[in-house]
């Protein structure tokens, strides 16, 4: 089983659609089963918060139930947990690699990669608003991931 985080700033927006549009298509695609999925942040600012308004607005719109689901910050020991870590912009994987360490080097990476747009980052709709294009890049990105390791490929 793969072990994926998903990891942003605050772990309100952009992570939890990551993780919970994730875990959808792997499930659509009968992988569910392949993959156990989260996401954290890299600051302690929205702990304890739940998902975004408008973010659970937007998984709601294609389907996807987010309830429950409240931020948490990535730890040192999450190194051991996840196999894989996917960030959303450059803050985040300077973040990442601050927090976990050479634990898991080689193990972090920018969710666009997977887009086949590498060192593009997903705009962060907190500040700009737009959550329909966070939300196309993010789809972009998990379909690029699932892609890459499905046990089909």
């Amino acid at each position: 089983m793969q072990r994926i985080c998903f990891v942003c700033t605050g772990n309100i927006c952009r992570s939890p659609m990551a993780e919970f549009l994730f875990r959808d298509l792997a499930q659509r695609a009968g992988l569910g089963g392949a993959f156990s999925v989260a996401s954290a942040a890299v600051s302690d600012e929205e702990c304890g918060n739940p998902v975004y308004p408008p973010a659970r607005r937007m998984l709601s719109a294609h389907g996807i139930d987010c309830r429950g689901k409240t931020a948490r910050q990535l730890r040192p020991q999450d190194a051991e947990a996840f196999d894989l870590f996917v960030g959303m912009d450059d803050s985040n994987l300077r973040g990442m690699r601050r927090i976990l360490g050479p634990a898991a080097q080689g193990r972090i990476h920018l969710l666009l990669e997977y887009a086949d747009r590498p060192g593009q980052e997903v705009a962060d709709p907190w500040y700009t608003g737009d959550f329909a294009a966070a939300w196309a890049d993010i789809a972009a990105g998990c379909a690029g991931l699932l892609r890459a390791l499905s046990p089909t490929r």
